[in-house]
């Protein structure tokens, strides 16, 4: 029998040369109170009519597959807080919080709390960055698709519109145009003499819009996977490679070419000379319209001011119109599959975006109920958000109390699955743990800046804006990789040992945690420590073990304070979403 994960000081050390991502938390009083209050009011969009709930559904057809294996009791309360504060807000709650959560004896405060989260202020951040590294897998930042995914989550745009502006961006809409960024980000040229990677972007439409892994199938039909067809990367790669970066605007921006004939291509295999039109994955080829000479555009290019013409026919038009529909099934389902991965640490395809006959979901019925209720529901991602979170499902332990996990397989879902976390959640964590942002704020609201955000705090804070960055830096993957996998780091466990940025967030300062905590007995020491960073009361043997160590290091406390402090946020426990 294994029991819940412990923090134990002789083993931390040696527990944090085996983590690259870390997550934390503080009791920063009123913080979602003054986001609220500072986030810029953005005309809503109608909220579609309701749907009947869909989460017992959901939990219907995963026990209908259970097949006899243990189910894991659902998470307590201090688990349950800890992971939805993560996954809606991105931040592990502040001992506030905490404290009133778990004070709560009404039996819908779960369900309150999800709705509190997904109206609240943070909910739209968090999305963003987790969009912003689903989309653009750290290729770089702008401020314009800042404004858009920012922009996108605060309205709650449906999914299939958010598509539809990457695919054809209309340079015309403050709101949206920033999401060109998402095509002339891959549009650059890697060096002096190297092509850009149209097919790059080829790629990635096809695998993060439809859910398809054309990769090896650029010159000729994949060898293992029967569905992906040569003609599938051809006939989206015709549409793109009509596609140019516009340089007579300060923000991102494409443009198209005349495109009036089908494209021919071969087999590297067997050389027989093949055409198609534009093909949309998950739909059919596109008739191309023909033209009368110097007919072709809606508007004509000027020269002069470098802009470039409109043509009549967009292929960019049909595909944004025809690939995000709720009559194409591919973009359906791959969105609803990479959110309950999000959601519940597993996809129900997995590898993620690599859908066919030949790689069926665990959970085929239920993978069709997601989709056609999500598009039912207009694609309102913060819907379906709520009934994954209102799960059972998603609400069980990842604590191991019965069984082993031969006995609980993770494509099961009887038990919990812990998840990494992100570069952002780990920032978020750690200056609401150690009473860092609080600080700030109080700071700047002396100064004159009351009310202020917290995204508002951290850029007007340059250390925390720096900290930010070397984080991002430090702890995700390199550029175009797929953020999917727990990837530890040696690089990554030494910026927690010994980066001073980290340090100083350890040093007693008025109002941080680690103030607070030299004030405290050495037991309300140890009780206020690991409610802020683990958000939950140490088990009696912790609370002996580590009362223990500061009566043994009376002498120098506050810096045996701060050593355990540094402990907790590096520990195991703490650097996983559970």
């Amino acid at each position: 029998m294994k029991s819940a994960s412990r923090i134990m000081l002789p083993a931390l050390a040696t527990l944090l040369l085996s983590v690259a991502f870390s997550n934390t938390s503080l009791a920063t009083r009123n913080l979602a109170r003054a986001d609220e209050a500072s986030r810029p009011a953005a005309p809503p969009l109608p909220e579609p009519a309701p749907r009947p709930p869909l989460h017992p559904r959901i939990d219907a057809l995963i026990e209908a597959r259970l097949n006899g294996v243990t189910v894991a009791p659902q998470s307590d309360d201090a688990e349950f807080l800890r992971r939805v504060y993560l996954d809606l807000a991105g931040r592990i709650p502040t001992a506030m919080e905490a404290r009133e959560f778990l004070a709560d004896s009404t039996p819908d405060k779960r369900e309150r709390l999800v709705d509190g989260l997904l109206s609240g202020p943070e909910y739209p951040r968090r999305m963003r960055e987790l969009f912003h590294a689903m989309l653009l897998e750290r290729r770089g930042d702008n401020d314009e698709w800042t404004v858009f995914l920012r922009n996108a989550f605060e309205q709650n745009l449906p999914w299939h519109l958010i598509a539809r502006a990457i695919l054809k961006p209309d340079e015309n809409d403050e709101q949206l145009r920033g999401a060109a960024f998402f095509m002339t980000q891959r549009l650059v040229s890697e060096g002096a003499m190297a092509p850009v990677d149209v097919p790059g972007l080829t790629r990635d439409v096809a695998r993060l819009l439809a859910g398809i892994d054309l990769e090896c199938a650029q010159c000729h039909n994949h060898l293992t996977i029967s569905h992906y067809l040569q003609r599938d990367f051809q006939g989206l790669h015709m549409i793109f490679e009509n596609v140019k970066t516009r340089n007579d605007l300060k923000f991102p921006a494409v443009s198209e070419g005349v495109l009036s004939e089908k494209k021919e291509f071969k087999s590297v295999f067997e050389q027989v000379a093949m055409k198609t039109g534009p093909l949309i994955p998950g739909g059919e080829e596109v008739s191309i319209p023909t033209f009368e000479k110097g007919q072709e555009y809606l508007v004509e290019p000027d020269r002069k001011a470098r802009m470039p013409g409109v043509p009549k026919f967009s292929p960019l038009e049909e595909l944004s119109e025809r690939l995000a529909s709720p009559q194409n099934d591919l973009f359906t389902r791959n969105i609803v599959n990479r959110l309950w991965w999000v959601m519940m640490g597993r996809g129900l395809v997995e590898p993620l975006d690599l859908h066919h006959a030949d790689n069926p979901p665990s959970h085929p019925e239920l993978l069709d109920l997601l989709a056609s209720e999500f598009a039912a529901s207009s694609f309102n991602i913060r819907w379906l958000v709520r009934e994954l979170t209102l799960s059972k499902t998603y609400q069980r332990t990842t604590r191991l109390l019965y069984t082993s996990a031969a006995e609980q397989p993770h494509e099961s879902y009887a038990i919990g699955l812990e998840k990494r976390l992100s570069p952002e959640q780990l920032f978020w964590s750690l200056i609401t743990a150690t009473g860092d942002l609080e600080r700030h704020r109080q700071r700047l609201a002396k100064e004159g800046k009351a009310s202020l955000n917290s995204e508002a705090v951290v850029e007007q804070t340059p250390d925390l804006k720096s900290l930010k960055r070397a984080m991002i830096d430090t702890f995700a993957n390199p550029p175009k990789e797929p953020e999917v996998d727990f990837a530890p780091s040696v690089k990554g466990a030494l910026f927690l040992m010994h980066e001073d940025q980290i340090l100083r967030l350890l040093k007693p300062q008025t109002g941080n945690l680690i103030e607070r905590a030299t004030s405290q007995s050495d037991d309300d020491t140890v009780r206020e420590l690991c409610l802020c960073v683990l958000t939950r009361e140490p088990a009696d043997d912790e609370l002996a073990t580590l009362t223990d160590y500061l009566k043994q290091n009376a002498d120098r406390r506050d810096e045996a304070i701060a050593n355990l402090t540094w402990a907790l946020l590096t520990s195991t426990e703490f650097v996983v979403n559970h």
